[in-house]
């Protein structure tokens, strides 16, 4: 049975590979350098060559990386490396959660150690080439440093909890994982952008004038309560723009880039805004709450039952079976589900951007909203005709050809 599971793992690895390498031709065969005839009011044929360049490069680093990575975790499961881990680690402790948690931060540290290479390369040579990088060596240093602390105070803090709950709760551990889990997530919608946010970034209120003004007009004519309006200073890091809402009850906020700013017209950018409340009034960030928490309460529930199986453990060459071996080969087996769940998401996260499009165009006016969307492309330089086929699997926002249609049909604001 063990070798069965492995040979399984090994298909189901390559399988990934094969399917997303596939993806990817797909989507280059859209690329061209001559302007489509829908993109000309958009791009122009300079920016569109542009565009075209930065998705070759971005794709072929994206290849080396991931056939490497590949690579790697095939030799590492070959040749026992978990094995060897596990030994490892078994030589300076045999308490669980300290195994696992030296395990995982061997792992992880790594892990970081070999992509980061590529990582700056993509940051201060690619993002560099096309305009975009501002992040300087020492913000990149102090990210990575904060990166690792912050994994090891709540990635470890959360795992150990976990272990915990299974060495005392038995059959009955998903639950109490579950309830935590839970509890820990809502804990986070609330308060992360109070709590994690500024140890990377400056928020700060949004100034009175003009744009705040508006805001809140619009905020009051949609019957939603926003005190907080908040402004971050993304262009410490890049020129890309963006804004989101974060937060519930009286925590909810409104967080805008400072980039977004500079580059929008008061009213493109309160088309924006309402497009973000659109997501609230139509409870899309409750909805997907639900749904996240469903999701991780199944997961939960299958690794109960099958983390004791000492199966799992002999799939990746360890006698002793453990929680932290069984989490890997249980991970590893589990990634087809997660593919299909994923998709399942991206497709009902496409049609709540189409909701929230059709509010904010219903109670403000289209035309901001689309020509914000299109200097949101053409600034970040994103690719307007992937193929349908990656759209299908891994878009969680409808292409930017398909939201200015779906706005046509609401016409000339009045």
């Amino acid at each position: 049975m063990a070798q069965t599971l492995f040979y399984i793992i090994l298909v189901i690895l390559a399988a990934n590979f094969i399917f997303d390498r596939l993806l990817d031709y797909l989507n280059s065969t859209r690329w061209s350098y001559k302007l489509p005839d829908e993109l000309k009011d958009i791009y122009d044929e300079e920016q569109y060559r542009k565009s075209q360049n930065y998705q070759k490069e971005n794709m072929r680093l994206g290849l080396i990386t991931s056939t490497l990575g590949f690579i790697l975790i095939i030799v590492f499961l070959v040749f026992g490396g978990f094995a060897f881990l596990d030994n490892f680690v078994r030589q300076y402790t045999d308490n669980p959660i300290f195994m696992a948690l030296l395990f995982f931060g061997i792992i992880g540290f790594v892990s970081d150690i070999l992509t980061t290479p590529f990582d700056l390369y993509d940051t201060f040579v690619i993002e560099e080439k096309y305009g975009f990088n501002r992040t300087t060596p020492r913000i990149y240093l102090l990210d990575k440093v904060k990166g690792w602390l912050l994994t090891l105070l709540i990635g470890g803090g959360l795992l150990a909890i976990i272990i915990w709950f299974f060495q005392v709760a038995g059959n009955y551990f998903w639950l109490y994982a579950w309830l935590f889990m839970t509890a820990f997530s809502i804990f986070m919608a609330m308060f992360y952008s109070t709590l994690i946010v500024p140890i990377f970034n400056k928020q700060t209120p949004l100034e009175e004038g003009e744009l705040r003004e508006a805001i809140e007009k619009f905020a009051q004519k949609a019957g939603f309560k926003l005190d907080n309006i908040f402004v971050i200073d993304g262009s410490k890091r890049s020129s890309k723009a963006n804004a989101y809402f974060s937060g519930l009850g009286s925590k909810k906020r409104i967080v805008l880039f400072d980039t977004l700013i500079e580059k929008h017209t008061t009213d493109e950018l309160v088309a924006v805004l309402a497009h973000e409340i659109g997501h609230y009034k139509k409870k899309h960030i409750a909805k997907g709450m639900v749904i996240s928490t469903l999701y991780s309460g199944v997961m939960l529930y299958l690794l109960g039952l099958f983390i004791n199986r000492p199966e799992l453990s002999l799939a990746l060459g360890v006698e002793d079976a453990s929680f932290h071996i069984g989490i890997i080969a249980f991970g590893l087996l589990y990634s087809p589900v997660s593919t299909l769940l994923g998709i399942a998401g991206n497709k009902l996260s496409r049609k709540h951007e189409y909701e929230a499009d059709s509010f904010a165009a219903k109670n403000f006016k289209p035309e901001p909203l689309q020509e914000a969307l299109k200097k949101l492309s053409v600034n970040n330089l994103s690719n307007l005709r992937p193929h349908p086929v990656n759209v299908f699997v891994n878009y969680s926002h409808p292409p930017l050809l398909q939201r200015l249609n779906h706005l046509e049909k609401f016409g000339t604001a009045q």
